[in-house]
Formats: C-alpha cells, sequence, structure tokens
C-alpha cells in the first residue's frame, strides 16, 4: 500500500523509537453513522467530492470533548437531482456526547443539529459569550448559525442573525473571530465557487475535465468564482454583513478552501488566512480599522517555496520550531507537496517543506492536517489525511489509490521531520477516502487523538495509544473583556528550557474544529515555568510555576482559576 507514497524513508532505528500506536475505535464508541457525500466509485461533478469536516468541542460543559460529524447527500443515479428520501431518512449531521468511559451516545435528535444537505465545514466561538459553545455550519446552499441553548440543544437563529436564505452559493471554510477588538466574535465565511447544478457540464466535457488523460468531473479551474463574507457581529443577536466594506470581498478570482484566524504577524490583531485550491492562498492582514488587506504574495504564504500556485485544501497552525512563532501547514494535491510555512517574525514566512522532510512528493490528495504533539516530548508532529476526489482513476492509474493512510511524521529535532506512518499502528495504515480530521484527548488521558471525517462510511475515531512516559500540559481559556472563548488567543509555555506556542482556533485542519483545551508536550518536566496568554483584544497575562499532568484554565486578568 504504501508504494506509492514517495515521502522520506526514515531510518529504522527510529521508527521503532515511535512510542505513539493509532487504533481506530469509532465503532466501539459508539461513532456508528455513514456519512453520505456523493457517488461511492464515481464522482459525475465537484459538489460530490470535497466532503466535509467534524468538530470536537465540549458543548455541555462537563469537561469531556463531544464530536460532531457533518454528512452530504448523493444524487439520485443518472440525473442531477438529489435522492429522495422518506421523512427523517435523509443523510444528516449527527452529534454524540461523551459517556466519559471511551464511548459516546448519538444525541442528535435531542440536539436539533441533524443538518442535511451538503454540508461543507464546521466552526465553533461563544457569539453571545454566555459561556456556551455556538455552532457555524457552511453549505452548497444556506449557511446556518446555532446557538447552544445550555440544555444539550441547539437553536438555529440563521434567520434572526441576519444570515441569508435561499441561496445557492457555496460556503467553503469558516472561522469565528474578534477582528475589531469589541470583545464579540464575528463570522468570516468563504465561498469555494459559484456552482450550478443543472448547467454543470458532466463528466470529460470540458477544457478542465480530465486528470492525466483520464475524464473526471470538471473544475475547480474553469468554473467561476465568488467573493468571501465577514458578518460583524451586533451584539443583540444579528450580525451585519460588511464584505465590502472591510475589504474581505476585493480578493477575487480564488477558490478559497479551510480558514483560520489568529494574530498572523504579531501586531496584537487577529488576522485571517484561506487555504485556496488551484490559486494563490489568501492572507487578510488586519489593518486594525475594520478593514483587510490581501498580503499573502509579500508575507511568503501565497504559493510554494518555487513560486507556484498549489491546490491548498488543509491547514494546521503551530509553533514547530519552538521559537514562539505560529508556523503553518498547508496540504494539496496528489504530485505535489505540503507547505510549510516558518513564521519569520513581523509576518514573514518561508515555505521549508522540503529542507524540514514533510515536502516529499506523494501521490495522495491531502486533506485534514494537525501539528501536534503525539508524543508529548515539547515538539509539534504532523498529521494529515488522504483521498482522491476522482475514485474512479485508480482503476486506470494503479498508482493514485482512491483511499489513502493518515500520514505521520514525527518531529525529531524542532527542524526535521521523518516519516513514521508504518509504525504508529493499524488507525494510520488502514486506507479510507478521509477528509475532514479534528485533533483532541477524547478520553483526557494526556495524549491527542483524532477524529476523521470518512466518505460514504463511519468516521475514524483514532486513540492515541501513547506508551511513553513525557509529561504534558493543557490550557483552557477564559476570556472576560476578550470574547469568552478567547479565540485567536495565542498560548506560549515554557517548561524544561523550551518554549513553545499555540492558538485557540475556531477553524483548523480541514473544514474542522479541533479542542480549545491546547495541548503542550513537556517532555521531562514536571512543571511549566511560565505560560504566557496574549488575549483577542491585546492584553498578556502570564502565570507561572505550574504543576503539570492537568487541564488547568486561565481567565483573563484574573490567571488560573482551576
Amino acid at each position: 500500500m504504501f508504494a506509492a507514497l514517495a515521502v522520506l524513508a526514515a531510518p529504522a532505528g527510529s521508527q521503532a523509537r515511535w512510542p505513539v500506536t493509532f487504533v481506530d475505535v469509532a465503532q466501539s464508541a459508539g461513532l456508528n453513522a455513514v456519512s453520505v457525500y456523493g457517488g461511492l466509485d464515481r464522482k459525475r461533478f465537484i459538489i460530490e467530492t470535497n466532503g466535509a469536516g467534524v468538530a470536537l468541542f465540549d458543548y455541555d460543559a462537563d469537561g469531556w470533548i463531544d464530536a460532531l460529524v457533518l454528512s452530504g447527500v448523493r444524487l439520485a443515479e443518472g440525473t442531477r437531482q438529489v435522492e429522495r428520501y422518506a421523512p427523517g431518512a435523509a443523510p444528516h449531521a449527527h452529534l454524540y456526547r461523551n459517556n466519559r468511559d471511551g464511548t459516546f451516545t448519538d444525541v442528535t435528535a435531542r440536539s436539533g443539529l441533524n443538518v442535511s444537505g451538503w454540508s461543507s465545514s464546521v466552526c465553533v466561538g461563544d457569539i453571545d459569550n454566555d459561556g456556551r459553545l455556538d455552532l457555524a455550519i457552511t453549505s452548497y446552499g444556506d449557511n446556518a448559525l446555532y446557538r447552544n441553548r445550555g440544555d444539550g440543544s441547539f437553536e438555529d437563529v440563521s434567520r434572526r442573525a441576519g444570515l441569508p436564505s435561499g441561496t445557492t452559493r457555496w460556503g467553503s471554510g469558516c472561522t469565528f473571530l474578534d477582528y475589531d477588538r469589541d470583545g464579540r466574535v464575528d463570522l468570516f465565511i468563504a465561498n469555494y465557487l459559484r456552482f450550478d447544478l443543472p448547467s454543470a457540464p458532466e463528466v470529460g466535457k470540458g477544457p478542465n475535465c480530465t486528470w492525466k488523460g483520464v475524464p473526471v468531473n470538471c473544475g475547480p479551474k474553469g468554473l467561476p468564482t465568488d467573493t468571501n463574507l465577514l458578518y460583524h457581529n451586533n451584539g443583540d443577536g444579528t450580525f451585519t454583513d460588511v464584505s465590502v466594506a472591510s475589504g474581505i470581498a476585493k480578493v477575487t478570482n480564488r477558490y478559497p478552501m479551510t480558514a483560520t484566524a489568529t494574530d498572523v504577524d504579531g501586531d496584537g490583531w487577529i488576522d485571517i488566512y484561506a487555504a485556496c485550491d488551484s490559486s494563490a492562498s489568501i492572507l487578510y492582514h488586519n489593518n486594525r480599522d475594520g478593514t483587510f488587506t490581501d498580503t499573502a504574495v509579500e508575507s511568503g504564504v501565497a504559493y510554494s517555496e518555487n513560486g507556484t500556485q498549489q491546490a491548498g485544501m488543509g491547514l494546521a497552525v503551530a509553533d514547530y520550531n519552538g521559537d514562539g512563532l505560529l508556523d503553518m501547514l498547508k496540504t494539496h494535491f496528489a504530485d505535489d507537496v505540503p507547505a510549510l510555512y516558518r513564521n519569520g517574525g513581523k509576518g514573514l514566512f518561508e515555505d521549508v517543506a522540503v529542507s524540514s522532510g514533510i515536502g516529499a512528493l506523494n501521490r495522495y490528495v491531502e486533506w485534514g492536517a494537525g501539528m501536534t504533539d503525539f508524543d508529548n516530548d515539547g515538539r509539534a508532529d504532523v498529521l494529515y489525511v488522504t483521498g482522491n476526489v476522482y475514485p474512479e482513476v485508480e482503476a486506470i492509474l494503479k498508482q493514485y489509490p482512491h483511499r489513502g493512510p493518515r500520514v505521520i511524521f514525527r518531529n525529531v529535532d524542532g527542524a526535521r521531520f521523518e516519516e513514521v506512518t508504518a509504525a504508529s499502528g493499524p488507525g494510520a495504515t488502514e486506507p479510507h477516502s478521509s477528509r475532514g480530521a479534528a485533533f483532541g484527548d477524547f478520553d483526557n488521558d494526556g495524549d491527542v487523538d483524532v477524529l476523521v471525517f470518512n466518505m460514504n462510511e463511519r468516521p475514524s475515531l483514532l486513540r492515541n495509544d501513547y506508551a511513553g512516559g513525557n509529561s504534558w500540559l493543557a490550557v483552557k481559556l477564559e476570556g472576560t473583556t476578550s470574547d469568552r472563548a478567547a479565540l485567536g488567543a495565542i498560548v506560549r509555555v515554557t517548561a524544561g528550557g523550551r518554549t513553545q506556542a499555540r492558538a485557540a482556533l475556531s477553524q483548523a485542519s480541514y473544514y474542522s474544529h479541533d479542542d480549545l483545551r491546547l495541548h503542550f508536550g513537556l517532555g521531562a518536566a514536571t512543571r511549566a515555568d511560565a505560560i504566557e496568554v496574549r488575549w483577542p483584544r491585546g492584553g498578556v497575562d502570564t502565570v507561572r510555576d505550574v504543576a503539570a499532568r492537568r487541564v488547568v484554565t486561565i481567565r483573563e486578568c484574573v490567571g488560573i482559576v482551576r
């Protein structure tokens, strides 16, 4: 299976030292609903290919992360119409409550999150600062905003909030962020492209409808682009569309996918980055006056290290080299390499994918990704999931499989990575056609697990069976003057002579949301010397001498409260 993956080979001795094994426990944990998304072995239209995201978030605030898995629909055979389903039988999203014993209960019906249609992405935030996490879900069609009632259910407040209805736009990535520092999260939504299913060209019937000589579904090139959206939170339950006034809508001719938001350049204001398919990626620099300017080219995050456009899919943000600055990983299409943008400070990045060992050419389409410390040694490792958008190609070109592994790289020394997929257990090596991935500690055992969206299968829940003795610390943030979830905040932990940084993100990976408890491996250290928090409204708090192996909650302007 791995013959097609032309990655840098790791020395056998180093793979043997890798103490992480991933086991897919989704079935035994109760995550059994199949995520339908387009045709099984053939995709006639691009709407069937991109799949959807997942979320790991604590919706009931009990200290155990729960799981949301989105779904799509399928076209009736030989038609351009969605399959007809009996009432209540249409494929839909599923919310699973964590039972605190390694299992989950499907609570979708009670929650009201049985969202059906061509769902794309999920982002998480607290829109009313009531301490309960709310959701936005994007789709081909109407996007939706769900307010957490606090009783186990969610209320669809989309129309009341001012999100439009009756649309045929294709919402892709989304992220909550407080771009104007008023203490309330606003909402950014990317639009992938303009797509009209009734008039879309059939497989092979156009200039952008073949791949390596094989007729396939058409696009994204050749299909019309759209503009992105920014909604300002008015503080009264409503949002105002400021896409034009803010400059967000000025950026055109892109195919944006995953979006994320944090302070990229260290000026204290939250920026927006969108990975773009078959076009230059976007970095919306926050001008601190309610407007944004695309500075991706100047910052070095628009293209690959050799200046070419790539098919940006997924995003991961973390400090992989321990310099206290946030770096970015961007995943791409087959016969390309991921981009690893090393942050040089002052908003300047350099793609070091090849020199780091991440950027070896491979035959897989890469999607959801995380840079997180799986072995708690204090260095962020890499995992990305794979799956081809053209399942029919495998029958003709065997080197491009429809289903692929979860590719894993161990961070060797803060500068170099080595691939350890084969040493990471069946959860890594079993092939799937995957899309979204969310990272978090679902069983509260001190290591990071992974929830994965699989096309036309149940999800995977990759339990990390870490066999080492390294220490760890998780940091949960609680804003007071900043928004309650402190989205975009940057946390720096110093322990054992090493500093590392992470950010609280509303969306990352591919169309997905990671656990907001920020996880730091500490190696042999038993305490953190210091935890510094840079809050979304610009304030900085520092707490010192913090015992390891626990989750600490830091409240803005107060310090550790539990």
